[in-house]
């Protein structure tokens, strides 16, 4: 029998029945349209992906990491009184059998510190984090400063 570390951690402490069955967050998060927008030199790069989640209960996405960046966080691109702002931000829930989209002009992921440099065209695999502690590991597809 198979169980994940939280799982059994849960059934140890006695706050999981045995009987119970508890499916990660990422498993019932698919993930499409990935891509990275690389700019040129030692700048940030933007990460960029729909999230959809077919399971019955909300999924959190609350981190992700990539061994070909020193940094990945999660970030909001907003509009205020006609100045842009970016701020980051903890989490962000995918409700049950919807969607959200890691768009520019919204929420995305701000890859720091590339570990050596990435190219149009480059395949670059980021593992995105639940708040239950599973991941789901995506590849994004780089492309050019001026993709949309």
């Amino acid at each position: 029998m198979s169980f994940r570390p939280l799982t059994l951690g849960l059934l140890l402490c006695g706050l999981l029945p045995a009987g119970s069955a508890m499916a990660a967050q990422a498993d019932h998060v698919r993930a499409s349209g990935a891509w990275i927008r690389v700019l040129p030199g030692s700048l940030p790069a933007g990460g960029y992906v729909t999230l959809r989640n077919d399971g019955d209960q909300p999924a959190v996405l609350d981190g992700a990491s990539s061994a070909a960046y020193a940094s990945v966080m999660l970030h909001q691109s907003s509009t205020e009184t006609g100045m842009g702002r970016m701020r980051m931000v903890g989490h962000l829930d995918i409700p049950p059998h919807g969607q959200v989209a890691l768009a520019p002009g919204g929420y995305h992921l701000m890859l720091m510190e590339a570990s050596k440099p990435v190219q149009p065209g480059d395949t670059v695999r980021i593992a995105l984090h639940f708040a239950d502690g599973s991941t789901l590991a995506t590849d994004f597809v780089a492309k050019p400063a001026n993709a949309l």
